[in-house]
């Protein structure tokens, strides 16, 4: 399933998927008529093709291995649930956050510290910040939002994740005297402060859960829903957390042991993730989970927090249940990821901007460019190999073979327009896995989160403008 190049055509089934997800509320429907347009396109019949797009898009160890993270995240939460730590984190944890305000803010000021993998972010800090905000009557929406710019932003502005990883990579190819990873690094970190967007989109979230800013779009409705009726969730909305959460009750007459059933598995969690970034270069998420869970079924087993083997294995399953609602989604936006790759969109939008990439346009059009890629493909990481090739010859040849001040802005610029993107898509899984957080609908995410993702983009378009023409 190569690419064909069919120009503007190859970006129709993503935009179709789309359209018909924000019409319809239904995102799996709406990516599945996507899909099959997709492969329709590439010369197949829907039932062969659809076929060979599962094969390919769902038989990987990319995708095997989010689907691996969700399920252990559902699992792991199925055991708060029944060990009964999440109730009463809750209760402990109103003693010191008393406002709604407050707790508003809590799920923000969660990810600024799990800076270190943008899944872990949003799977772990949205089962513990959701029943706080569900009690303080603080929409899923906005909890999504705060967890989904707390995970890729953050992650590109902090030196120590996957992220920085793999940007130097892709840097370090011999671009001038970028040769090695050393120098990859020191082009880095001197970017940072022009990846405006990763800023605005961090900062702007803050201002927001704070109430230091007044909500606006379609968040506004979904916040005064939420204060004024009491529904975190509109009438109708499909969370993407199963039903069978709510089968899962505290096992009666056993007292819940925040330090031995919840503290100790976040820290094992957060151990295993950072100290083997720290040691490996390469946070081993899927890894630290399993520890975590492993952990809990031991330590829960030795407690009697479960009346049988059986008992135990209902309490997994139901947890591994309320997973799948995420994972169908996230399977579909890998499918139409897939297609819209194999269809060529990422060369037509690179085809389409080339013509305006003079030197004091460079910046603005690279975020451009990189937020319709990221938009159109689902993929931030995507996005920065396909764009990383393309604007950095241009940006070194403007800038004389040096690392001028044209080159870091260019880089600031790959980097925000691949978060861009990826922030307003419904086919990025870090969207789709902060809806999955924060048990929100996806759509109802997407909807609310965009007004304001679009707002650090204009802010940082007019300062890459300016940026721009003070480089020339």
């Amino acid at each position: 399933m190569e690419g064909t190049g069919l120009g503007i055509l190859s970006l129709v089934p993503v935009a179709l998927a789309l359209v018909l997800a924000f019409v319809t509320k239904d995102a799996v429907f709406s990516l599945l008529i996507g899909c099959v347009v997709g492969v329709i396109f590439q010369g197949f019949d829907p039932a062969t093709g659809l076929s060979k797009l599962f094969q390919n898009s769902l038989g990987n160890a990319d995708f095997i291995w989010v689907v691996m993270i969700e399920i252990a995240v559902g699992i792991m939460v199925a055991f708060y649930l029944r060990a009964g730590v999440i109730a009463a984190f809750t209760e402990w944890a109103s003693t010191k956050i008393r406002t709604r305000r407050a707790a508003s803010g809590f799920g923000w000021l969660m990810g600024l510290f799990i800076f270190f993998s943008d899944y872990f972010s949003p799977l772990f800090c949205g089962p513990i910040c959701r029943p706080l905000t569900d009690k303080y009557k603080v929409s899923r929406e906005m909890l999504a939002y705060s967890l989904d710019s707390g995970s890729a932003p953050v992650c590109t502005l902090i030196p120590l994740s996957g992220w920085v990883v793999y940007i130097v990579g892709l840097l370090a190819q011999g671009y001038g005297p970028i040769t090695s990873v050393d120098e990859g690094m020191k082009v880095f970190l001197a970017s940072i402060p022009f990846n405006l967007y990763g800023w605005f989109a961090v900062i702007l979230a803050g201002l927001i859960a704070y109430q230091i800013l007044p909500n606006y779009g379609p968040m506004r409705k979904a916040e005064l829903r939420a204060k004024n009726e009491g529904k975190v969730l509109r009438d109708g909305a499909t969370p993407l957390t199963g039903e069978e959460m709510d089968l899962i009750q505290p096992l009666e007459g056993k007292k819940a042991n925040l330090v031995v059933y919840l503290i100790v598995p976040v820290l094992i969690v957060i151990s295993v993730a950072l100290g083997t970034f720290l040691i490996l270069g390469s946070t081993k998420t899927l890894e630290a989970f399993f520890a975590a869970v492993i952990y809990q079924a031991i330590a829960m087993s030795i407690g009697k927090y479960f009346k049988s083997v059986k008992d135990g294995m209902t309490v997994a399953a139901n947890g591994i249940k309320a997973v799948l609602p995420a994972i169908f989604i996230l399977a579909l936006a890998y499918c139409i990821n897939t297609v819209s790759k194999s269809l060529g969109a990422q060369q037509y939008i690179i085809s389409v901007t080339k013509t305006w990439m003079t030197a004091g346009m460079l910046p603005v059009i690279t975020f451009i460019t990189g937020g319709l890629i990221s938009f159109f493909t689902g993929t931030s990481w995507g996005t920065y190999a396909i764009l990383t090739p393309f604007a950095m010859p241009i940006a070194m040849s403007l800038s004389g073979g040096k690392v001028s001040t044209v080159v870091l802005v260019t880089v600031g610029a790959i980097i925000g327009g691949g978060l861009f993107g990826d922030h307003c898509s419904p086919v990025s899984d870090t969207t789709c896995l902060s809806s999955f957080g924060a048990g929100s609908d996806h759509m109802d995410h997407v909807s609310t989160q965009m007004p304001y993702a679009l707002t650090a983009a204009g802010l940082a378009i007019v300062l890459y403008v300016v940026l721009g023409a003070m480089a020339v």
